[in-house]
């Protein structure tokens, strides 16, 4: 580290005496320890156990052979460029996201910032750079102590709760003004640009479209985003929800990833020829999307609940068809200039691990345009998907079509999609401990 960039960073943790150094796991649930910004600031080694990249979501992990029969270490190390005071905390504090490396340097096949970057490598041995935006959905909910109860919209301000669509509606009668007002603050003290703040389809549903940027950075931006909307939602008494489909009866809520591909140096979108028209790297683009999606459905929609989002699909597309601007395709052209010409991945739920649900979505176009793919014809207005472009729409058919891939371990490694494999079949089995209320009031009636 230079003695420039020492002193930028010592003036930034000023006054702060612990950091929290944090990597996604396979989930992209932050994971690490606090370290103290004295040892921080001296590079003191900081390493973290292999098996934790691969935590189940309700905790627990699979069998060792997974990770490494001796659980051996990884070493985190700080991304410069995501170092950060965290605006909400009311005590001095600050955050760090790290890379975890094995210990001779290379990085983990179990991290998936680590896959993104390998994905983003490949594209550089073309000259290209993906450009993408994260479209992020969530809902805002009052406090819910009790996971028996179902979710409630917060209390307005006229004492009712929010009831029925208010989508795109910009009153403040919810009441939520003081807690998107310190969201606001706390991205601009953070760095993260947003774009456009929406009232989505459902009940206290909410949008916000970060700005389009470099793929690790918006990766990056997307993991902080909703870790800070869960820190800011305690202050506030609420409890903000990124599940896939928390609410019955109510849209569910996405992850939708716009993606362009970019010359290097002259930032030319390579989707689109001089004459405006689409390039032939445009369709080769599409067609690796729809080659990989069915096999990739796993590492879009990761969870039991992502499924509720899916067998619903009205503005949750589950199949790999494309279309020019119809949002009841997987795929979406949105309607633009020739120069912002991109593909909208509408499949990942906001449960997506940001982090791979970009590494997928962009190593399967990259995989179009190095074998040179041709897409589907494009559908238009009402249509039946073809068999050969829907996706599973359960979890335990989705882990078996990820099971069967040869294109998953050529682009990912046999290490990470074996484990991220083990991991899934041990949530969905605890899933299936439980019985649900639906099963006891229906079938015990009459079975």
């Amino acid at each position: 580290m230079s003695t420039a960039s020492r002193q930028a960073l010592e003036t930034l943790l000023q006054g702060i005496d612990e950091i929290d150094c944090v990597t996604p796991d396979l989930n992209g649930v932050p994971r690490g320890k606090v370290m103290t910004v004295s040892g921080f600031l001296e590079g003191r080694r900081l390493q973290l156990a292999r098996g934790v990249l691969l935590q189940c979501i309700m905790g627990g992990y699979p069998p060792a052979r997974f990770y490494g029969g001796d659980d051996g270490d990884l070493l985190l190390s700080a991304e410069p460029r995501q170092i950060h005071r965290l605006p909400w905390s009311e005590s001095p504090r600050a955050l760090a996201i790290c890379d975890a490396d094995e210990l001779d340097g290379r990085s983990s096949g179990l991290s998936t910032r680590g896959l993104l970057k390998r994905v983003l490598a490949r594209y550089a041995e073309h000259g290209w750079q993906p450009v993408v935006a994260t479209e992020l959905e969530f809902f805002v909910f009052a406090a819910n102590p009790d996971p028996q109860q179902p979710f409630q919209p917060p209390v307005g301000l006229d004492g009712r709760r929010e009831d029925g669509g208010s989508a795109f509606s910009v009153s403040s009668g919810n009441g939520l003004r003081p807690f998107f007002a310190e969201v606001y603050r706390c991205m601009e003290a953070l760095g993260l640009p947003r774009d456009t703040f929406m009232h989505e389809m459902g009940v206290s549903q909410f949008e916000i479209n970060l700005l389009h940027g470099d793929a690790l950075q918006l990766a990056d931006q997307t993991f902080l985003f909703k870790h800070l909307l869960k820190e800011v939602g305690f202050k506030h008494g609420l409890s903000v929800v990124c599940m896939a489909k928390p609410l019955a009866h109510t849209p569910g809520s996405s992850m939708h990833i716009h993606q362009s591909v970019v010359e290097q140096g002259s930032g030319r979108n390579i989707f689109s020829a001089d004459n405006g028209e689409a390039t032939a790297a445009f369709y080769h683009f599409i067609g690796g999307q729809q080659v990989a999606m069915a096999d990739f459905t796993l590492l879009f929609a990761p969870h039991v609940n992502s499924y509720q989002r899916l067998c619903h699909p009205y503005a949750s597309p589950n199949n790999a068809c494309w279309s020019v601007d119809n949002r009841a395709a997987g795929l979406r052209i949105p309607a633009s200039a020739p120069v912002a010409r991109r593909v909208e991945n509408r499949l990942p739920g906001a449960d997506a691990n940001p982090y791979l649900a970009l590494a997928a979505s962009l190593a399967a176009g990259l995989h179009g345009l190095e074998r040179e793919l041709q897409p589907s014809a494009p559908i238009q207005g009402e249509f039946e998907v073809p068999e050969e472009l829907a996706l599973p729409c359960t979890m335990h058919a989705a882990i078996e079509r990820l099971k069967r891939s040869e294109l998953a371990i050529e682009l990912f490694g046999a290490e990470f999609i074996e484990g991220y494999i083990a991991s899934k079949t041990l949530e969905l089995t605890s899933f299936y401990d439980e019985i649900t209320p639906w099963e006891r009031r229906v079938l015990a009636a009459q079975a």
